[in-house]
């Protein structure tokens, strides 16, 4: 229960509580902790009851499912999930080649991160980094054929990880809704972000998932 202490006029006030429940309180007008007075503060929009219940459900997803797929992925294949993700995007491209920007627009990361991850992956042989000719610096990610079969390995644990944590759980009609809300979350997000030309790029997507990483000719 959270503790309570006398403010300036002596009423009892509670203290915020820590974890989810005061992410939830601060996220209602009731548990904001401010009054419907002038400025901005009264133009915000707090979520209700129903709303509220929403976010809350949708934020143990953002936050739960990823940690448990990485924790799994790493047990069973010896991959970060991002890992798993760079290298089956890489499977599903013409020669396994992709430029590093598009890369990175496909796995949702920024070019420092994907740099790091890369770099990582290439020290274990699992790809390979490619100047691309002409003007400016841009570089090409290549999957090797000892990174394709590493992929190939762990894709029937990562579909039995999504089956298992989130598919298989659903209706048909539950399904639907998700994939409704995640392209409808994805355009909102997009809208905010300048376009640097991956606007028509499908969105972080590994066909791993569906069939398994098809061999295409070298």
């Amino acid at each position: 229960m959270a503790s309570t202490a006398d403010d300036t006029n002596g009423r009892r006030r509670r203290r915020p509580r820590t974890g989810s429940t005061s992410e939830a309180t601060a996220l209602t007008e009731e548990g904001s902790g401010l009054r419907k007075s002038t400025g901005p503060v009264a133009e915000t929009r707090w979520l209700n009851a129903d709303e509220l219940a929403a976010w809350l459900a949708n934020s143990a997803i953002m936050i739960s499912l990823p940690a448990a797929l990485d924790a799994r992925m790493q047990r069973e294949a010896q991959l970060t999930f991002f890992e798993y993700m760079v290298l089956s995007v890489l499977s599903e491209q013409p020669a396994r080649t992709m430029q590093m920007s598009a890369l990175a627009a496909r796995t949702a990361a920024s070019l420092s991160r994907l740099s790091h991850v890369v770099g990582r992956l290439e020290k274990r042989a699992l790809l390979a980094r490619n100047r691309i000719p002409g003007s400016g610096r841009r570089t090409a990610a290549t999957l090797t054929e000892a990174g394709y079969e590493v992929v190939v390995a762990a894709a029937p644990g990562h579909v039995a990880a999504v089956r298992e944590y989130l598919i298989d759980d659903l209706e048909p009609q539950e399904l639907a809704a998700l994939r409704r809300i995640g392209a409808a979350v994805d355009a909102a997000i997009k809208r905010e972000q300048p376009d640097t030309g991956s606007a028509a790029s499908p969105p972080p997507e590994a066909p791993t998932i569906r069939s398994g990483p098809r061999r295409t000719a070298d």
